[in-house]
């Protein structure tokens, strides 16, 4: 597991900024993981530019804290076009505004901040990534969801059992978006699948 103390202190004071608009549909858990896997990632691909990616990712879900949990749950993780629903659009517009201040207060220049934003307006919406730093912050935004606490947590979002969310995920692994992403989301499942019993459950 990577050191997030040591490589990574000169993000804190955005992590300390943006920590407020983390407690919303568990995004205090979900983002750290994220930014873990976007790290490893930026590991595979190093033509990427790691600031962009990493703000990215810390900051691309804290729009959702101006959403209702209700609303969010309801709209934005049901249906069959729910990636498309107001909400998701919503917290994406969102999360650029907040973003944008929290950057700007933590002392990031126009050009990062405009790189960051560029990614986090469209990330769920947006049908294909503009770049490859896009493609690896939609990838992190993914991989945790492979891992056991990301089908500890999202199963109960889809109102599936984590055997059934599991089972879904599987058609989910193939379609992101780095030959590395796709790796590990594969790794990741069948490792998860055998620590919470799922052959069984």
């Amino acid at each position: 597991m990577l050191d997030m103390t040591k490589e990574f202190a000169r993000y804190d004071p955005v992590w300390r900024k943006a920590e407020p608009y983390m407690r919303a549909r568990k995004n205090d858990i979900h983002i750290p993981l994220s930014f873990a896997w976007a790290a490893r990632l930026l590991e595979d691909y190093r033509d990427a530019d790691r600031d962009v990616c990493l703000l990215a990712i810390l900051l691309h879900d804290i729009g959702w804290y101006a959403i209702d949990m209700e609303d969010i749950i309801e709209k934005g993780f049901s249906g069959p076009n729910m990636l498309q629903s107001d909400v998701r659009y919503l917290h994406e517009a969102e999360g650029v505004r907040m973003g944008t201040e929290v950057l700007q207060a933590t002392g990031w220049d126009a050009d990062i901040i405009a790189q960051v934003c560029e990614i986090i307006d469209g990330h769920d919406t947006r049908p294909d990534p503009r770049h490859l730093n896009d493609r690896i912050v939609r990838d992190a935004d993914k991989l945790w969801r492979f891992d056991v606490t990301g089908i500890a947590v999202a199963c109960d979002w889809f109102k599936l059992t984590p055997r059934a969310y599991a089972d879904r995920l599987e058609d989910q692994k193939g379609k992101l978006e780095t030959e590395s992403g796709c790796k590990y989301a594969t790794q990741t499942l069948a490792a998860s699948r055998n620590a919470l019993m799922l052959h069984v459950i």
